[in-house]
């Protein structure tokens, strides 16, 4: 325990300021949820190469320790020198071989690695400061095992190391009693060290991302693969005497380049209605296709609260991209109960559909106060920079609202701070720091104008008016399965192409079932026939094409039966509901709920904090929402409700929005209420 935290100590000094949140990682990218949303590319033409050549280059971090004195048989210094740190370069060509069917892959790298790296300073008897720098060099050869979780682009990766010493120097410097400072300097004593073993047998593990820099498209592919690893003291001893060892991580990334197999493609043929069956009876492809009939969905239309901050990125003024921005020909075409056209570029997963509506925050508040003359708004920004800084952020959506929507600038104040007046950073905070000041980092809207604000709400913390959507339900998705028992393709794709054949492609994919939205295939089209091809690529290249007819019908909200979805939003670490919301619960959703109907509530939080902690404050707030509506309903005299309650916690396999920006970890700190209606 104790060298390990030596080697924090002296990272910290190589890399003074910078922090890494693991928290982050890519647990979220492995779930699979009911809102998936299809990705539309160029179809491939050529398949993901198995071998792989290129080139990696990096930092070597290393840490000496333990002790060295005699360096060679002509020098031995008055004192031992313990410990020490440095930077060494790391290059090498490498070669890899992965099937992307496959899990498992081999890779080797062989290079140049260097080891250097100085010792601590020491005094000499005559009271004389002393250094040692070396200049440890390796040829090092690392062959290792690959795996890619989930065949993913992100990969470990582990196995030994072979070095061969091809420098050994060494560079000795005395200084002079700082009591006598006019004595001459001492010369440097230099050399290479005895006793140097010729070669080394180690380990190392390590992590990987591929990041593809060219399309299947092409026959030459390219990926960018940043990687750490870890290479520990055992077996690096460089000298046969002495205690000396040597702990290294490394950081850096590798250039490869591969060649892909033309994929040939075998004629069309029509298999039966819904269920095609290729050549290949391990492989089936199935499509399941909604009725859709309104009488028979039960679709949720949902009260979703507006967040009345807009977060920034660090080092910007700017609004962030992933914010829906309209340009002024747009403005006339924008309503709330159609935020479907206007969908930012860069969402997905569970945050995309919900995400949609708060994205849309700056649109909304400026139609919202085209409509509303008399209304006014102070943007309040906040920033670690100070509060020049944070007024910067608050003239950019000003700007954004007078130059785009029109607004007349005398009905938007600004102001500038260090801390929101609700910070999420509290003092004495020492964890997690990093995700509690990107929270801190926004510009807060406030007005005291009742049509913008959340029923019952008045003052400046009250939240905006809540927009209204109407969520398609599960079972009123387009289905597609890809059934591979023998897992003979590395993926496959969708095409749809109608009467008047117009084409749209889907995919590709890799997984199993996808999930598409019929609105997605039919536009605004109420219905329509489509022929329907399904594509699988094989492992060795060959491509599997089966069609089929379907008729599609564009899912319609329900006229009765429907499921009523209201939510509470918490500030940081908050149990206890804010007293602004026990009315809007008492005379708003109260009165919603029908006599007999079933109310599941459901409490989450971010990912900041203790884990258990956070499933009881889930547990703790859902409780808390549900004891106001039983207080509501008993007084009204009511004992006819069924209620259901989960504290989920930081669980991002049910939470309901990802966790990457603050603003999804801001909308996860809350309470969802699903009023079920008797059927």
């Amino acid at each position: 325990m104790k060298s390990n935290n030596n080697y924090k100590t002296a990272a910290g000094k190589i890399f003074s300021g910078n922090r890494l949140n693991f928290k982050n990682l890519i647990a979220g990218a492995l779930i699979v949820t009911a809102f998936q949303t299809p990705v539309q590319a160029q179809e491939a033409t050529y398949t993901k190469p198995s071998w792989w050549f290129g080139a990696a280059a990096g930092a070597n971090i290393n840490f000496y320790r333990g002790s060295t004195q005699e360096l060679n048989a002509d020098f031995t210094p008055p004192v031992a020198f313990h410990n020490g740190t440095g930077v060494g370069l790391y290059v090498a060509p490498l070669i890899e071989y992965h099937n992307p069917a496959s899990m498992l892959g081999v890779m080797l790298q062989a290079g140049y690695d260097s080891r250097k790296g100085s010792f601590k300073t020491v005094n000499t008897p005559c009271n004389c400061p002393a250094d040692l720098s070396t200049d440890l060099s390796y040829v090092t050869i690392e062959p290792s095992l690959r795996l890619a979780p989930a065949k993913s682009n992100f990969y470990l990766y582990a196995g030994p190391r072979f070095a061969f010493n091809v420098k050994k120097s060494f560079t000795y410097k005395l200084g002079i009693n700082p009591a006598y400072p006019g004595q001459a300097p001492n010369a440097d004593v230099k050399g290479d060290l005895s006793n140097i073993k010729n070669s080394l047998i180690s380990m190392q593990v390590g992590a990987g991302y591929d990041i593809p820099i060219s399309s299947q498209t092409m026959q030459t592919q390219f990926v960018l693969s940043p990687f750490v690893s870890f290479q520990p003291y055992f077996g690096q001893s460089p000298r046969t005497t002495e205690t000396w060892n040597v702990t290294t991580l490394r950081v850096g990334a590798a250039l490869k380049f591969g060649m892909g197999k033309k994929i040939s493609r075998n004629p069309e043929t029509v298999g039966p209605m819904n269920t095609i069956q290729t050549l290949d009876p391990s492989v089936k492809f199935t499509v399941y296709v909604p009725e859709n009939d309104p009488t028979k969905t039960n679709n949720i239309k949902e009260t979703f609260p507006i967040r009345n901050y807009v977060f920034f990125d660090l080092g910007s003024s700017a609004i962030p991209d992933r914010y829906e921005l309209l340009k002024k020909d747009q403005v006339k075409n924008f309503k709330e109960d159609n935020l479907d056209q206007f969908v930012p570029k860069n969402l997905s997963g569970r945050s995309e559909r919900q995400m949609t509506v708060y994205y849309n925050v700056l649109n909304i508040l400026g139609d919202r106060m085209g409509k509303t003359p008399s209304a006014t708004i102070k943007l309040v920004g906040s920033s670690e920079s100070g509060p020049e800084d944070g007024q910067a952020m608050a003239m950019s959506i000003k700007d954004y609202l007078v130059n785009i929507f029109g607004i007349n600038a005398n009905r938007i104040a600004i102001e500038g701070n260090y801390k929101p007046k609700i910070p999420s950073e509290q003092p004495g905070r020492t964890t997690e720091l990093i995700l509690l000041r990107e929270g801190d980092r926004r510009v807060s809207i406030e007005s005291s104008s009742p049509l913008l604000l959340m029923e019952f709400q008045s003052g400046p913390s009250a939240p905006l008016k809540p927009v209204e959507i109407v969520t398609a339900p599960k079972n009123s998705y387009v289905v597609f399965m890809n059934e591979d028992k023998k897992k003979t393709l590395s993926s496959w794709s969708v095409e749809a192409k109608d009467e008047n054949g117009k084409r749209q492609s889907f995919g590709p994919y890799t997984q199993e079932k996808v999930s598409i939205p019929g609105k997605s295939i039919l536009g605004n089209t109420p219905q329509g026939n489509y022929r329907i091809t399904m594509k699988g690529v094989t492992n060795d290249g060959k491509i599997i094409t089966k069609d089929t007819l379907v008729h599609l019908v564009l899912w319609t909200p329900a006229a009765t039966g429907e499921t009523l979805r209201y939510s509470v939003i918490y500030e940081f670490n908050e149990s206890k509901a804010i007293s602004i919301y026990e009315k809007y619960l008492t005379d708003v959703v109260t009165p919603k709920i029908s006599a007999g109907a079933t109310v599941v509530i459901h409490g989450y939080t971010d990912i900041i904090g203790d884990e258990i902690y956070n499933r009881n404050l889930s547990l703790a707030r859902a409780n808390d929402v549900k004891g106001i509506l039983e207080n509501s309903l008993a007084r009204a005299g009511r004992s006819d409700v069924k209620f259901e309650v989960f504290g989920l916690g930081e669980d991002e396999r049910v939470s309901p929005f990802e966790n990457k920006f603050p603003e999804e970890r801001f909308y996860n700190r809350t309470v969802v209420i699903d009023i079920i209606p008797k059927q």
